[in-house]
């Protein structure tokens, strides 16, 4: 069923059907690729590594590679002799019966003999020590009408047309205020309040609506709304609250565990459900690139998930003169592990001027509503990173063999790519990412990190291990205190928080399946080991070069 498998007996027919008519002389075989008018001689690009002799092979011209199947055309000339007909008999009936033969002879090799190790027709990674360079990141960081633009490499990017990202920034200008409430951590303001009173205030929220394991949740925000409005001089306000942190990345990096764990502290709430995925989906309107584009979600539905955490802040109506709430010491985080990667809507907003690399991320309309906010990042070694994502989101078939085919299938389409455009276009790239079959570009944590750098500073920006946070978890969680500026806490909470099981972790039925095979860790090494030494570099530490690191 592999495209691979498919190309290849297709050219091989196309091959066997050329040589036969070239026999009777009323057909003609022409490469359609340039180069071919050259006389080039043909090598096989074969592997070092004693243990997987059939470590997948490129084709190579000389000493450029190119791909594996030759792009070929039959064309036909002028009949020139009486028995073209019999000859093209000939040729249907040969055809047929050697595409029966190799097809039976593929098939039965790969399911009789067991020995998928080296899966000779899945192409294989190469020169990935060449793929980072110093000049991938051209980025220079310009101030431009509420938004921080991008200036790549000396060119200016600038958004048009349509439903744009700006006019979207300027609906959630409309509804957040620039300046929020003093004396109060987390970033809050109070509304005014002009709907009836006894209608339901989220009867409009997509959130409750399409969310059915949510609807309970909404269903007690109801019941409690009216008490929690407050009442000034004539008039009725309710408050509303952004995050005060966000958990950003990666996924299956241990951001469950960690905000399983923070949930926990008695100064720290969260959204009503974790991952509500509105900065990089539901606000264009996305549930599913594969399902188009759908309502978008208003930023109103997203301050709605706040709404419980907020009533905690307001103290339950028990403020002050000045209306400041009772409970300042009380910050809200949200947890999305897709903010920190996921731009994929881009390309549905921008022209074609770009060159391939998004002229606005994620990272810019957050920081144009919440300049002082703080982000939390937990990474993992890559390569495990990929195989426990793949265990996690496959739905079926899943085998050490099949992660890779998937794992080698999308080396290739992720090189295809640098062949044309920077590394970083590729990694942000909607299209290479939807066809690739594992989410490879989710490891390659530099290229993200260097674009929220250029946004928020630094001492904005917590960046932990997976791997010390499982062999330390007090540790960890300590650093993750003094980053929110979080009061101590008492032993009996602290030993609560540190001391839990740990979340999400992997399923017994994927567990069975066993590691991934030598050769798939061997080549993802290869290919994730320049990212994670600039990764480092930049870091200043050289745990995250993952180099002696067992699997979690």
């Amino acid at each position: 069923k592999r495209v691979c498998i498919d190309n290849l007996l297709s050219g091989w027919l196309l091959l066997y059907n050329a040589t036969l008519c070239l026999s009777c002389d009323t057909w003609d075989l022409q490469a359609v690729d340039t180069m071919t008018q050259m006389d080039y001689k043909y090598s096989l690009l074969g592997s070092t590594v004693d243990d997987y002799r059939k470590r997948p092979l490129l084709l190579q011209v000389d000493d450029t590679p190119m791909n594996l199947f030759a792009v070929l055309e039959v064309k036909r000339e002028l009949p020139k002799r009486w028995n073209t007909l019999g000859c093209f008999r000939k040729i249907r009936l040969y055809s047929f019966l050697f595409g029966l033969a190799v097809t039976f002879l593929i098939m039965a090799s790969y399911i009789l003999t067991g020995d998928k190790k080296g899966l000779l027709l899945t192409p294989s990674p190469y020169h990935f020590s060449s793929l980072v360079s110093p000049g991938t990141f051209c980025l220079q960081p310009l101030l431009s009408q509420g938004l921080r633009t991008y200036q790549t490499c000396g060119k200016v990017h600038h958004i048009q047309g349509g439903v744009s990202p700006l006019s979207l920034l300027l609906q959630m200008f409309s509804v957040v205020p620039r300046k929020f409430l003093p004396g109060v951590k987390n970033p809050c303001w109070y509304e005014e309040y002009t709907g009836n009173i006894t209608s339901d205030p989220y009867r409009t929220n997509l959130y409750a609506r399409y969310s059915r394991r949510f609807r309970t949740v909404f269903q007690h925000l109801r019941n409690t709304f009216r008490e929690h409005l407050f009442h000034r001089e004539g008039k009725l306000y309710r408050m509303r609250c952004l995050p005060y942190f966000y958990i950003i990345g990666q996924p299956k990096c241990g951001t469950t565990d960690l905000y399983d764990r923070l949930r926990l502290h008695p100064d720290v709430k969260f959204t009503t459900f974790k991952e509500p995925h509105w900065w990089t989906r539901k606000r264009f309107g996305i549930i599913r690139l594969s399902e188009g584009f759908h309502d978008r979600y208003p930023v109103e539905d997203y301050l709605d998930l706040f709404d419980q955490a907020a009533y905690q802040i307001q103290g339950n109506l028990t403020t002050n003169a000045s209306g400041s709430p009772s409970q300042p010491n009380i910050i809200i985080g949200e947890a999305s592990a897709s903010t920190m990667w996921d731009n994929n809507a881009w390309v549905y907003f921008y022209d074609n001027t770009t060159e391939g690399e998004p002229p606005f991320l994620i990272q810019d309309f957050v920081h144009a509503l919440q300049p002082d906010a703080r982000f939390i990042i937990m990474l993992r070694d890559p390569v495990e990173r990929l195989y426990s994502d793949y265990l996690y989101f496959g739905i079926a078939n899943k085998s050490a063999e099949d992660f890779h085919e998937k794992v080698s299938e999308s080396l290739q389409l992720f090189e295809g790519c640098l062949t044309e455009y920077t590394m970083r276009s590729c990694v942000y790239n909607t299209t290479v990412n939807n066809a690739m079959p594992v989410r490879l570009q989710v490891g390659v944590y530099i290229v993200y990190l260097m674009d929220w750098l250029t946004v928020f500073s630094r001492e904005q920006i917590l960046v932990l291990r997976l791997e010390d946070h499982a062999s330390n978890r007090k540790y960890t969680m300590h650093k993750v205190f003094d980053f929110l500026n979080l009061g101590p806490l008492t032993k009996e909470i602290e030993s609560e928080i540190t001391r839990s099981p740990a979340s999400n972790t992997r399923r017994p039925a994927d567990k069975n399946l066993g590691p991934m095979l030598p050769i798939t860790k061997e080549i993802l090494r290869d290919f994730y080991m320049p990212f994670n030494e600039k990764l480092a570099k930049v870091l200043r530490n050289d745990s995250f070069l993952w180099e002696n690191n067992s699997k979690l």
